[in-house]
């Protein structure tokens, strides 16, 4: 496995990955608040998909923000996890947590582009990202970034926020998204444009049939939707032939 130089980030990209290292030292802290810890039991869902098809993986985490993801496909056994940012502040505190849990030989972190994977063609098992695509710049440049970086019949893993079915329950997701994050989200990381940000991008976000198009247009086959917590969340799953 080798890592190819990353290109320049372009301006969107440089102001996301600004943004999220502002709000870094709130992040684990704001993400398992404003889910209700939902969160753990999404990730721990997505990682079973990991286990039930791959032994010893080596998996890369794509926009792995602090590491959360990429810690609990730790308990796993995989071969090797490499997680990729473009936030250094996020890498920090990712590294610190590994350190802290002993898992340094396992996992290590690598700022680089979502868009623009920085190693080489069929790297990798398993290509994960969890709440990340939403922030691709372009999100089928990004699923064709992973499955190429995929050997053959390698998984794309991707958890990502959806929209819930039902009159009353995605009435209240809706006022819950686009009112009470944001405000108490800048009340606690004192950035309110990253939380407003996150709202658009949650509400914007492709799902569904819309989504799975998406990574059927980036190469990917035997696509398959699980949906979570009543549609809140989605764990999509696709493979490179």
């Amino acid at each position: 496995m080798t890592i190819n130089q990353p290109v320049s980030q372009d301006i969107d990209n440089s102001h996301i990955g600004q943004m999220f290292d502002s709000i870094a030292w709130r992040y684990d802290f704001l993400n398992h608040l404003l889910s209700f810890g939902i969160d753990r039991r999404w990730r721990k869902r997505a990682v079973k998909e990991i286990s039930a098809n791959f032994v010893n993986p080596e998996i890369l985490d794509v926009a792995t923000g602090t590491g959360d993801l990429a810690i609990e496909a730790s308990g796993i056994k995989p071969a090797k996890i490499t997680g990729i940012d473009i936030s250094e502040n996020m890498l920090k505190i990712g590294r610190r947590k590994v350190t802290e849990k002993k898992l340094e030989n396992l996992i290590e972190f690598v700022k680089c582009e979502s868009e623009n994977i920085c190693f080489e063609n069929e790297s990798f098992d398993v290509a994960m990202v969890a709440f990340g695509v939403r922030n691709f710049t372009d999100p089928v440049r990004g699923l064709s970034e992973m499955r190429r970086v995929l050997r053959r019949n390698g998984m794309v893993v991707v958890l990502e926020f959806s929209h819930p079915h039902g009159f009353i329950f995605k009435h209240l997701y809706n006022i819950y998204f686009r009112y009470l994050l944001p405000f108490t989200g800048s009340l606690f990381s004192r950035h309110r444009e990253a939380y407003r940000y996150l709202n658009e991008s949650v509400m914007r976000f492709p799902e569904n049939e819309e989504f799975i198009r998406m990574m059927t247009s980036a190469g990917l086959s035997d696509i398959a939707q699980t949906r979570m917590t009543g549609g809140i969340a989605s764990i999509y799953t696709g493979i490179k032939k």
